[in-house]
């Protein structure tokens, strides 16, 4: 199979969260039939949704070549968020690691487990952030250029802190 590019997003606000996102960064690229291509600079952000005070979150997004299916890279991720502490008490609690399938070439999909491209990301100044970081001229399958979504989250802060070491 050919290498798809995907991208994934990752953000953390529990522990150590700097380390962990630059650790999971690096855990991304040994995932089976995956490459490392490309890791944007960490941000922080502000949580959004969250129903109670929390910590801020330390994001990033990673580009990948994969030959993984989509729901393949799916259950890797999954396991890597489990790995690293990853529990899911209730919607929006803080994370130890938090890991979504932002894009996967140009595949739309929608299932129960999986929708692609993701169906928030145009709405999050944290993933768009990183992710025009990595491709400025990205675009997604229904949503086109996004940068141009990026213009449209101005009341959602970045702070950009280190880029990501080669």
């Amino acid at each position: 199979m050919t290498p798809v590019l995907a991208y994934v997003a990752l953000g953390a606000n529990l522990g150590e969260a700097e380390t962990t996102v630059r650790a999971a960064i690096a855990a991304l690229g040994r995932l089976p039939g995956t490459q490392l291509v490309a890791a944007s600079s960490l941000y922080r952000t502000a949580p959004l949704e969250v129903p109670e005070p929390q910590p801020d979150y330390i994001n990033a997004v990673a580009r990948l070549a994969t030959t993984l299916t989509p729901h393949a890279l799916l259950d890797e991720l999954l396991a890597l968020e489990a790995r690293f502490g990853r529990v899911r008490p209730y919607r929006w609690a803080p994370r130890a690691l938090d890991l979504d399938l932002l894009l996967y070439g140009d595949v739309v999909l929608d299932t129960p487990r999986l929708t692609l491209p993701h169906p928030r990301l145009h709405r999050r100044a944290f993933v768009l952030e990183p992710l025009l970081e990595l491709d400025s001229f990205l675009e997604a399958p229904g949503l086109g250029p996004l940068s141009a979504w990026r213009a449209r989250l101005s009341d959602q802060d970045v702070e950009r802190l280190l880029p990501h070491p080669a």
